[in-house]
């Protein structure tokens, strides 16, 4: 049985991916330091006695040395970040420090280890403002803030460290992620959880800019699954791919879809652009397709009645937005 080290796995989309990795029969070490992720998210895995949780950051090198030695860790999933532009541009820093510094030591002491594999999630952020749509692989990035700095830099760093170390290196680039365990009162928060637990309770929906602006929303078990694919596929290439479902929608339609899905009377209210917001975002998944053999299921209503069955079962007791 391979053993899995799931970095920033009590998160939102690392906890899913350990309970998919969990149901695939691996074993599977979660290390995070709580800053962002949440006991709640694992509670229920932790019955098995194939799960185990560690406490602590990527930046303890000692502690990532002991853990992937003493468990025998052959494939990674590295999730752990900061995971603002609110919060990179407030503290760039930290944002600094932990994603790039830390990911460099998580990449050194795994290549001196010996591990085989490592995903690691990067950001369709690192595309930035340019005009141009579908966002491809092989376009510049154009990053906007030091979030999407931090994520740019991983990619570079994945590069460097796969052609360097007989390690291979899979870099997923997310768009616009949501779905069941995201926590709509952090700051990482995407608009998705937030307007869905604010429908369920009838208030206002808060639009950040003119709402028109676009996005490429991805489900988390398209996500799930396309980090799965690339951590056991045979043959797979030390690149980075688009993770999205291929398809956009503006930031008030969606609003208005999920007054709709959920029976909401809530009204729709505007606010100031965010600082450091792209306008538009759509992804080309032709290259994911192609090497991971990833085929994305969830269209946006389906994601979203899926997702919003999940937080009336549990936003009562779970969250406050």
């Amino acid at each position: 049985m391979e053993s899995v080290l799931v970095t920033g796995g009590a998160g939102f989309i690392g906890s899913n991916i350990t309970e998919a990795l969990l149901l695939r029969g691996y074993r599977i070490v979660v290390l995070d330091d709580l800053s962002t992720g949440r006991m709640e998210n694992i509670l229920e895995l932790q019955t098995s006695d194939n799960l185990k949780f560690v406490h602590g950051s990527i930046m303890d090198s000692g502690l990532l040395r002991s853990t992937i030695k003493s468990e025998n860790i052959t494939l990674i999933s590295h999730q752990a970040a900061v995971p603002s532009v609110a919060k990179s541009i407030k503290d760039p820093i930290r944002t600094i420090d932990i994603n790039i510094t830390g990911t460099t030591n998580l990449f050194h002491i795994a290549s001196e280890y010996g591990c085989k594999r490592i995903v690691f999630a990067s950001s369709s952020s690192v595309y930035g403002d340019t005009p141009e749509l579908p966002k491809r692989e092989n376009m510049p990035v154009n990053p906007k803030s030091p979030y999407a700095v931090s994520k740019a830099s991983k990619e570079l760093l994945a590069r460097v460290f796969s052609s360097l170390y007989d390690l291979k290196i899979v870099g997923l680039r997310y768009f616009n992620v949501y779905g069941r365990r995201q926590n709509p009162s952090s700051d990482y928060a995407a608009v998705i959880p937030k307007f869905i637990t604010k429908a369920l309770r009838n208030e206002p929906l808060p639009i950040e800019g003119d709402g028109l602006q676009t996005r490429d929303f991805t489900y988390i078990d398209d996500v799930v699954n396309a980090n799965i694919q690339a951590l056991v596929m045979d043959d797979i290439p030390s690149k980075v791919f688009n993770i999205a479902y291929g398809e956009r929608i503006s930031v008030l339609n969606l609003a208005e879809l999920i007054r709709e899905i959920t029976g909401s009377t809530s009204e729709i209210v505007y606010k100031a652009t965010r600082q450091g917001d792209v306008r538009d975002s759509l992804a080309d998944v032709d290259f994911a397709r192609k090497h991971l053999a990833y085929s994305p299921k969830f269209k946006i209503k389906e994601g979203l009645e899926e997702t919003v069955v999940w937080y009336r079962k549990h936003a009562d007791k779970r969250y406050a937005a």
